[in-house]
């Protein structure tokens, strides 16, 4: 049980003892993305349930599933308004909304950076979560830092083994630019909030939908209304989202006023969430995979050809985003630094000739 009494000057500075208890502090609301019953909101729900003891009872996270205080579109309005103290969220809704289309390249886009660790260059070195805190700042927001997650699946009802496959189909995608890369190759795209996904592939009101990855998709019942998981070949896994990044964010007003040493500790619980978030996933995936075979799913795989006709179609619409907005341009201009960087040799200088970054 935390104790409800106020922090005496003696608390403050007592050092941090495991399994104490602690005077509970200031209460700060945080909601996730993930909705309940979920391996997303029950690593974020146990992450925040560990800070109070974490600030010796300074802070207090009160977690909320996605959904119960904004909707997941608005959740970004809501934490800016000071509805919510703090978010964990997907930033491209923001770029969906045309609040802020640099969003659109502050988590993952198609054909973008393959592997987790190549984003954490581009945030930790290339001075990625410099310029996202800059661009939150403008909306009353502190950008703490990027959260990883899992690639995102395409579920269906009709087997897909071809890009072909998809045309004409209708696909729920997040919107914007993976829309457009979807839309280029024939599907018609539909955008649905999360909780309309699974109802829409049980009716048949889609063909097939993107999501999250394979057990927090698993926990939604996905394996109940789809017969399918389309995938990319063994070099490529995912081709549309394969780094589906979420972040950490706060009220502006609420993040200054914790000061300098809180807002460090906080900084570095948000980089070991990250870790926990990823490492969660990925463990609940070794079931989730063998769950979904119980369960009849096929997973169908892309070929190689595939691959390199979306990555013709995803580079020139790069660019085209890119230039729409100059803080947009500003983002992905680190992702082709990162891209070229001769470790990563994700691009070469041949891949984009004729396309021109307008800074």
């Amino acid at each position: 049980m935390i104790a409800s009494a106020p922090l005496g000057a003696a608390a403050l500075a007592a050092p941090f003892i495991g399994n104490a208890q602690v005077a509970a502090g200031r209460r700060l609301t945080l909601q996730s993305l993930w909705t309940e019953d979920t391996i997303g909101y029950n690593t974020f729900r146990d992450w925040c349930g560990r800070v109070v003891e974490l600030t010796s009872g300074e802070v207090d996270f009160v977690p909320f599933a996605g959904g119960s205080v904004a909707e997941i579109f608005d959740m970004m309005a809501a934490t800016s308004a000071g509805v919510l103290d703090g978010m964990h969220w997907v930033p491209h809704y923001a770029a969906i909304n045309g609040v802020m289309p640099a969003g659109a390249f502050l988590t993952s886009f198609p054909m973008g950076l393959p592997h987790p660790h190549q984003w954490d260059m581009l945030f930790d070195s290339y001075g990625g979560t410099e310029l996202a805190r800059e661009l939150y700042a403008r909306h009353g927001l502190h950008f703490v830092g990027h959260v990883h997650h899992d690639m995102n699946l395409i579920h269906s009802n009709v087997p897909i083994r071809s890009l072909e496959d998809f045309e004409g189909l209708i696909v729920r995608m997040p919107g914007g630019i993976v829309a457009d890369c979807f839309e280029a190759i024939g599907a018609r795209t539909v955008t649905l909030a999360g909780s309309e996904v699974r109802p829409a592939l049980a009716s048949g009101a889609i063909d097939a939908a993107d999501f999250t990855g394979p057990a927090m998709n698993f926990d939604l019942g996905f394996a109940e209304v789809s017969d399918y998981i389309v995938m990319g070949p063994a070099s490529t896994p995912c081709l549309h989202q394969p780094v589906d990044l979420t972040i950490v964010v706060f009220n502006q007003d609420v993040w200054n006023s914790l000061g300098s040493p809180m807002q460090n500790l906080i900084t570095e619980l948000v980089q070991a969430f990250s870790m926990e978030h990823f490492t969660a996933h990925q463990q609940a995936n070794i079931a989730a995979w063998q769950q979904f075979a119980d369960a009849g799913v096929e997973v169908t795989r892309l070929s190689e050809e595939d691959v390199e006709r979306f990555r013709r179609v995803a580079i020139p619409l790069w660019f085209d985003w890119a230039n729409r907005d100059r803080d947009a341009a500003r983002v992905f201009s680190l992702h082709l630094q990162v891209m070229l960087n001769p470790a990563v040799a994700y691009l070469t200088p041949d891949d984009l000739e004729g396309l021109e970054l307008r800074l």
